[in-house]
């Protein structure tokens, strides 16, 4: 009886057992919820970073991404076993334009996979900006890019622009107050370092260059005043009219005073200008007054200026008021008057530059306006290769009181007779080795009154001229052939 007993007990007990058992609910968990953040827009070939939030009941485990019209990868996963958080994806566009997306999936720590899809919205990259208000911020203009002065854009005080190699900035149509250009005030700095293989270009909307491109596909180097220029203005000294500390450059109106130029600080630093070419410029910037293709006001020795071009301006190329900034590896082609301009006491050095076929002088060398010749310093002009072809006034213009040594120029094509004429009173001023081409010229009928004792005909130069090779792959004349 006992042993039917315990029988029994024992299977209620596995009856219980297996009912109890039988009465537990299978515990199951909901599927991740993963949400997808807005569109996106991506420029072509760049990256953008897509945040996706996730809920995982189960506890997370890993996701896994794919892309159409671009590449994607997980950057930054989400925690393991955790039931919220966040997945990071980057992506990168690719080349084809319009709509793409982005699926991310997440499976959980039970295997359950959720997807959830990122459109994206592939964009071309802009390569043309606008710049209608002065710098008032540090600014970079980024290489590969073009842009367009909507006005008279000044750098001011304080601040620096930087202009990468290869941007071309151009300048759009207008004359007196409605004239563009681009100024660097007193203090500002401009940093516009380009290289021989990639140059900084500055010229008019009606050009159609684009970066890359050294030769324009639609205007001529004689084209002219299509624009204003490129002005620097500094905080150097000089022989002002009055005895003044500072003046006003000329063709800024009166009301602006980023055209302020002139101070103490020989030394003064506007910047570092390297492989840059100006083209087509020289509108009227204020009544009766072209502005040149590149001025400088009292720009100080601290700032750098080499490898720079100016073509087809219709007032002088280059033009110096006072400071002592030096210039090197210059080229000066179709100047619609002057092609170096020297005012007010400028203390500097020209170096290794040549001039093609301008259409008034060579040199216009004045001196000091003022009474004062600045510690009676020289500015010096030296190493330059002359194409003269059919410019129609002079070789060199001196006023009396003009402060300059100038050596080793060579001057060639001379097609009529023009002068290399006044010599200047000013008894410190030197001349030495002026040579033109060819030998069979008669030297006394182009250097009159005394600088003929300067020059020498000559087949080839010899102890003149400039270095062209700085020129090579940079400089439209250069590639051309002008030289």
């Amino acid at each position: 009886m006992k042993k039917n007993y315990f029988k029994i007990v024992l299977l209620l007990f596995v009856a219980v057992v297996v009912s109890i058992s039988a009465c537990k609910k299978e515990v199951t968990y909901t599927y991740p919820v993963v949400t997808a953040p807005s569109m996106t827009e991506v420029l072509q070939g760049e990256s953008a970073v897509l945040s996706f939030d996730f809920t995982a009941e189960a506890g997370f485990k890993s996701a896994t991404v794919t892309a159409v019209k671009g590449t994607a990868s997980v950057s930054l996963n989400g925690t393991n076993a955790a039931t919220s958080g966040k997945v990071e994806v980057t992506f990168i566009g690719g080349n084809e334009i319009g709509a793409g997306s982005v699926v991310l999936s997440v499976t959980d720590a039970e295997g359950q996979i959720t997807t959830s899809t990122a459109v994206i919205s592939i964009v071309e990259e802009k390569t043309t900006f606008s710049v209608s208000s002065n710098i008032t911020v540090n600014t970079t203009w980024e290489s590969g890019k073009i842009y367009i002065l909507e006005g008279r854009i000044a750098v001011l005080n304080g601040v620096t622009l930087t202009i990468e190699p290869g941007v071309v900035v151009k300048g759009q149509v207008g004359t007196d107050v409605n004239a563009t250009a681009l100024i660097i005030a007193r203090g500002a700095k401009l940093m516009a370092n380009g290289t021989a293989a990639s140059p900084i270009i500055f010229t008019s909307v009606a050009d159609e260059i684009v970066p890359g491109q050294i030769a324009s596909p639609n205007l001529l180097p004689t084209d002219n005043g299509l624009w204003g220029g490129l002005i620097i203005l500094g905080k150097a000294r000089g022989s002002f009219s009055g005895d003044v500390v500072e003046a006003r450059i000329e063709g800024i109106p009166e009301t602006d005073s980023n055209g302020l130029f002139g101070g103490t600080d020989d030394a003064d630093n506007s910047g570092s200008i390297t492989y840059v070419s100006i083209r087509h410029g020289g509108s009227l910037l204020g009544e009766g007054n072209e502005i040149n293709g590149l001025t400088l006001g009292a720009v100080g020795s601290g700032t750098t200026i080499n490898h720079v071009e100016v073509i087809g301006n219709q007032d002088d190329g280059i033009e110096w008021f006072g400071g002592a900034v030096n210039v090197s590896n210059a080229v000066i082609w179709n100047a619609g008057d002057d092609a170096v301009d020297t005012d007010m006491s400028w203390r500097g050095t020209l170096d290794n530059f040549v001039v093609i076929n301008p259409v008034n002088s060579c040199f216009e060398l004045d001196g000091p306006e003022g009474s004062s010749r600045i510690d009676d310093l020289n500015h010096t002009i030296q190493n330059g290769t002359i194409k003269v072809l059919d410019c129609g006034a002079d070789l060199c213009d001196n006023d009396n009181g003009t402060n300059v040594n100038m050596n080793s120029v060579y001057f060639y094509d001379l097609n009529n007779v023009r002068t290399f004429h006044t010599m200047p009173t000013y008894t410190n001023c030197v001349f030495a080795h002026l040579e033109i081409a060819p030998a069979t010229l008669p030297v006394a009928t182009y250097f009159l009154n005394g600088f003929d004792a300067f020059a020498t005909a000559v087949d080839a130069p010899t102890n003149a001229g400039a270095d062209l090779t700085e020129f090579n792959t940079w400089s439209w004349a250069k590639v051309s052939g002008e030289f």
